[in-house]
C-alpha cells in the first residue's frame, strides 16, 4: 500500500508538539511493516537545521491557486529511515521567525499548503492509495480532493483519511475566506460552514472517507460537548466512519539505553547514568547541583487544557517542599508570564525556557526525577509515554 502522510510538522525537521513526534515515527513504522510511505510538509526554512538541509535537494516548482492568485511552490525532497519526504516551499508563507503557527494569515498559509499537496500528487504522478491528512492545517486536502481532483487523470480512486490530534484547534475563520482565499464557491457552504464560520476541521470530517483520532478513548470523548469544542454535533452524525487508534512513540528515538542526545545512558537495571543526566540538566538550565533535591520536569504547550491552573495554585507549596522545577514550553501569555515570574522569584529553584527545543526536552525527560502532567484532558498524551521510558 502507498500512503501519503500530510502534516504541518514532523520530527526531526520541524516540531511544536506531539503531532511532530507521530509524523516522525508512524511513517517509519509503516515502512518497517512493508508499506510505502511519503510524508509531505511545509519547508520551514528558518526552522529546519542546517544539518538536515544538507540532505534536502531542490526537485522542481509549480504554481498553486490561492483564491484569484497563483502562488509559487518549490518542491524539495529527501529520504530518511526509508521514508520519502517532500517539502513544499513558499518563503512568503513559511519563512517566519517566531514559530510555526500563530500568524494572522494561518488560514491562507495552510490553504496554500493543502492545495499544493494536491498539485504535487498530480504533477509528480504519485498515485497514493491513501491520503492521511492530519489536524486542521491539512484539513482542506480531502476537501480539495473531493471538489476538484477526484475525477482528474491519475487522481482517481484515492482514499482519504483525516486524523484529529487535537480538536481544540479547528481552523475557524470568517465566511469571506471561502472564495477570496480558499477558492471554494459559496454553493459549497454546506461543507465549509459550521456555527456561522468557515471551519476547516468540520469540512474534513464531512468529506473524508474515514475520520480517526489518536486513541480509542478520545474517539468517544469528542462526542461529548465538554471535550468536542463544539464539533460534537457533526461527529455524532459521523460515528459510522470515526474510530480511534492508540498513538505510540519511536522507541529507538526515545531509548535512554542508547540515546546519544542525553549526557549518559541508563536503564531500569543500571541507573547510574540517571544521576549524571540530572546533574548535567541542572548545569545546563543554571540551577545549583550541590544538593539532592528532587527535580520535577514539565515539557508542555502552555495552554489551559494542560491543567496549568492547578500548577499555579500549588507552585509555591511545591517549592517549600524542597523541589526544583525545570519547565520547557510556550503558549498563552498568562502562563509564560507566570513561569517567568516564578523563575525570578525562585532563581535557585526554578528554570523556565520559553519555546520548544527537542534536544532540551530529551534532557528533561532523562534528568528529571518526576514528570509533571496534570492535563484536564489528553487526546492521547505522548509525554507520559516518553517520560516512562
Amino acid at each position: 500500500m502507498k500512503i501519503l502522510y500530510a502534516t504541518s510538522e514532523a520530527q526531526p525537521f520541524a516540531a511544536s508538539g506531539g503531532l511532530a513526534d507521530v509524523a516522525g515515527s508512524l511513517p517509519k513504522a509503516l515502512v518497517a511493516e512493508g508499506q510505502e510511505c511519503i510524508v509531505v510538509l511545509p519547508y520551514y526554512i528558518n526552522t529546519i537545521k542546517d544539518s538536515h538541509k544538507e540532505n534536502i535537494r531542490y526537485v522542481d516548482h509549480f504554481y498553486v491557486s490561492v483564491g484569484w492568485r497563483a502562488q509559487y511552490c518549490g518542491v524539495f525532497q529527501t529520504e530518511l529511515n526509508g521514508v520519502t519526504y517532500y517539502f513544499l516551499d513558499n518563503e512568503y508563507y513559511f519563512k517566519r521567525d517566531f514559530g510555526l503557527y500563530g500568524y494572522y494569515d494561518d488560514g491562507e498559509r495552510y490553504a496554500f499548503f493543502s492545495r499544493a499537496v494536491m498539485e504535487l500528487i498530480q504533477k509528480f504522478d504519485l498515485r497514493p492509495d491513501v491520503i492521511n491528512a492530519n489536524d486542521w492545517q491539512c484539513a482542506l486536502i480531502p476537501v480539495y480532493y473531493n471538489l476538484y481532483y477526484r475525477n482528474q487523470y491519475n487522481m482517481q480512486n484515492i482514499h482519504t483519511v483525516f486524523t484529529i490530534h487535537n480538536i481544540q484547534y479547528q481552523g475557524r475563520y470568517g465566511l469571506e475566506l471561502m472564495e477570496e482565499v480558499l477558492g471554494i464557491p459559496k454553493h459549497y457552504k454546506n461543507i465549509m460552514e459550521y456555527d456561522g464560520d468557515v471551519n476547516f476541521m468540520k469540512a474534513a470530517i464531512e468529506v473524508s472517507e474515514k475520520v480517526t483520532t489518536v486513541s480509542p478513548t478520545y474517539a468517544t470523548e469528542i462526542l461529548d460537548p465538554w471535550f468536542s469544542h463544539g464539533l460534537d454535533r457533526i461527529l455524532k452524525n459521523k460515528t459510522y466512519k470515526t474510530c480511534g487508534f492508540l498513538n505510540g512513540i519511536d522507541t529507538d528515538m526515545y531509548n535512554p539505553e542508547k540515546d546519544p542526545a542525553i549526557p549518559a545512558t541508563f536503564s531500569a537495571k543500571s541507573k547510574s547514568g540517571k544521576r549524571v543526566c540530572k546533574k548535567k540538566l541542572l548545569e545546563e538550565v543554571g540551577l545549583p547541583t550541590d544538593d539532592d533535591a528532587p527535580v520535577i520536569g514539565l515539557v508542555s504547550r502552555l495552554v489551559e487544557h494542560k491543567g496549568l491552573d492547578l500548577i499555579k495554585c500549588a507552585f509555591d507549596e511545591m517549592i517549600t517542599l524542597g523541589c526544583k522545577i525545570v519547565i520547557l514550553g510556550s503558549g498563552e501569555a498568562q502562563y509564560e508570564n507566570f513561569f517567568n515570574e516564578m523563575h525570578y522569584r525562585y532563581p535557585d529553584k526554578v528554570s523556565f525556557t520559553c519555546g520548544y527545543i527537542p534536544a532540551l526536552a530529551k534532557k528533561i525527560y532523562a534528568g528529571a526525577d518526576m514528570f509533571l502532567m496534570p492535563s484536564k484532558s489528553e487526546p492521547c498524551g505522548l509525554a507520559q509515554m516518553i517520560s516512562l521510558r
